[in-house]
């Protein structure tokens, strides 16, 4: 018998064991990924929770009892471009811009209501940008 496809050679490489404590880059990456996705979920539900919040205040009319509100969308805020933003510059702006807002608002100790206002607007032109905004397919 004659072979007609010859066999590759074998990468030895890929065969040997990892040292303990060593991970490869593609398990890095997967990592990198999982807690990207967490930043995602628990940025997304303290915004969402901050927001309800605000919301029900502008519709109640009432006022907000506390600046927790605040704090719980502004650090939601925070976590949520941490791991959404790619762009590293833009990421860390954004991250510390809501990071300063937040402890305004702890330091001021009181909600107007054009600052629910803003908050509420701009989590509407957030929301629409990213609903109609294709993400770009990696080639």
């Amino acid at each position: 018998m004659t072979q007609s496809d010859p066999q590759p050679p074998q990468d030895n490489e890929d065969n040997e064991p990892q040292p303990l404590g060593r991970s490869t880059e593609s398990e890095q990456e997967g990592s990198d990924q999982h807690w990207r996705v967490l930043g995602k979920m628990v940025g997304t539900a303290f915004m969402f929770l901050g927001f309800l919040q605000v919301f029900l205040s502008i519709s109640g009319g009432f006022e907000l009892s506390g600046v927790v509100a605040m704090l719980l969308y502004f650090c939601g805020l925070a976590i949520w471009a941490n791991a959404v933003i790619e762009q590293p510059l833009l990421r860390w702006v954004v991250t510390a811009g809501a990071i300063g807002v937040a402890i305004g608002f702890l330091q001021f100790g009181e909600i107007l209501f054009w600052h629910k206002q803003v908050v509420f607007w701009g989590t509407a032109i957030l929301v629409l940008y990213f609903m109609f905004n294709e993400p770009k397919k990696p080639a």
